[in-house]
């Protein structure tokens, strides 16, 4: 028994024997052979999703999103790692060239996250806490570098620790033609003089626990995270500043069956733990690292130095196929007053949506998402799922 090899991962070989997704129908229309099961030799499976939509913090662009899922490793004791480009552009002077990455090295030994993105803004901020009505807004012109980079060592299966570096580069900050400019308007001063640039460069300390066999369409299981950031002088930062971002999901099955029938929960905790940090730095909805937080809000719409989110969400096959499914899902969000981390108002967002499975051998899906809050309502188009 001692020398049987332990399995650190709750992870298997997913037979998708019987399942569809829109490449097999593509397949059977240009009359290709069938995918084989379940030796295939190929280890890359590339979802790509081109299509005019609307994205956060504007209004229609035209994105043309990649996700390409891959094993370095067996599959029976190596997580599948995702890389996601999501290129978007509008016509009214937006444009980003954001990546992703979750790396899992072999046996889940090492797991390296990247996050990188070049940003051309203008964006709409509220200021501070949740009172103010929509119509309250200023428009926010910048141009935005983020680099981040971390990697986290397994210690027991599941658990992780590790360290990492992040940059964010905010350039030119300006309310443009604005009677008012963002010092004024906020009340906050670190970083909001006109056409300021803001440079913050910190480590990380990241703690890291996850079950889950697969990140962009979850199976039942668990996932908790704590980032500390330290942002330094020594680094090149603007201001010494600290924060911490806590994470946990929990997802649950409700069948035992081969359908999904699954019930998700995502919660978040983010604050800043000393002045110093720039305003759009700031905790703020939309903004999380996945930037997929408050679906039928408005990204930005709220802001604080600290901010608590919680979503739920049904999720359900409606054929035995898999191909196509449905969500339900609500989301509720509180940012803390201004000059203070009291928590004074619950912004609530409901929506529901389709879900389309885009590749079975990654379990990818093709997620239309309608969302509604208050005074505001969006669709949004995604390769995976939200958490």
């Amino acid at each position: 028994m001692a020398q049987t090899p332990v399995d650190t991962t709750n992870n298997v070989d997913i037979d998708t024997t019987g399942q569809k997704d829109l490449i097999d129908i593509a397949r059977t229309l240009l009359k290709d052979k069938p995918r084989k099961y379940p030796k295939e030799k190929k280890q890359i499976y590339f979802s790509i999703l081109p299509i005019s939509t609307a994205v956060p913090g504007t209004s229609k662009a035209l994105v043309t999103s990649t996700t390409a899922g891959f094993y370095l490793g067996d599959r029976n004791t190596t997580y599948i790692s995702s890389v996601t480009f999501a290129p978007y552009f509008n016509l009214k002077g937006r444009f980003g060239l954001p990546i992703h990455s979750s790396v899992w090295l072999n046996d889940n030994t090492w797991n390296i996250e990247g996050d990188t993105r070049f940003l051309v803004y203008p964006q709409y901020t509220w200021g501070l806490g949740g009172g103010q009505p929509e119509s309250d807004k200023v428009l926010v012109n910048y141009d935005y570098v983020r680099f981040y980079q971390s990697a986290l060592k397994r210690i027991t299966p599941y658990f992780y620790a590790g360290i990492g570096y992040d940059l964010d580069y905010y350039i030119n900050i300006n309310t443009g033609n604005s009677p008012v400019n963002l010092s004024d308007f906020t009340g906050y001063k670190y970083d909001t003089a006109p056409g300021v640039n803001s440079f913050s460069s910190g480590l990380t300390l990241n703690l890291l626990y996850d079950t889950r066999q697969n990140s962009i369409n979850p199976i039942p299981g668990v996932f908790g995270n704590l980032i500390y950031r330290y942002d330094m002088g020594a680094l090149g930062s603007d201001n010494n500043s600290q924060s911490v971002y806590i994470d946990f999901r929990k997802y649950v099955s409700l069948t035992n069956g081969n359908m999904k029938n699954q019930l998700a929960f995502w919660t978040y905790y983010w604050t800043t733990i000393s002045p110093g940090t720039p305003y759009l730095n700031l905790p703020s909805i939309g903004n999380d690292p996945y930037q997929r937080s408050g679906r039928g809000i408005e990204q930005n719409r709220y802001r604080g130095e600290s901010l608590i989110y919680f979503e739920t969400e049904y999720r359900r096959d409606i054929t035995r196929n898999g191909l196509f499914g449905f969500v339900i899902f609500a989301n509720v969000n509180s940012a803390s007053e201004a000059n203070s981390h009291r928590f004074s108002y619950l912004n609530p967002a409901a929506g529901t949506g389709l879900r389309i499975k885009f590749n079975k051998k990654s379990n990818t899906n093709v997620c239309f998402d309608y969302g509604f809050s208050k005074g505001y309502s969006n669709l949004t188009l995604a390769l995976g799922e939200a958490f």
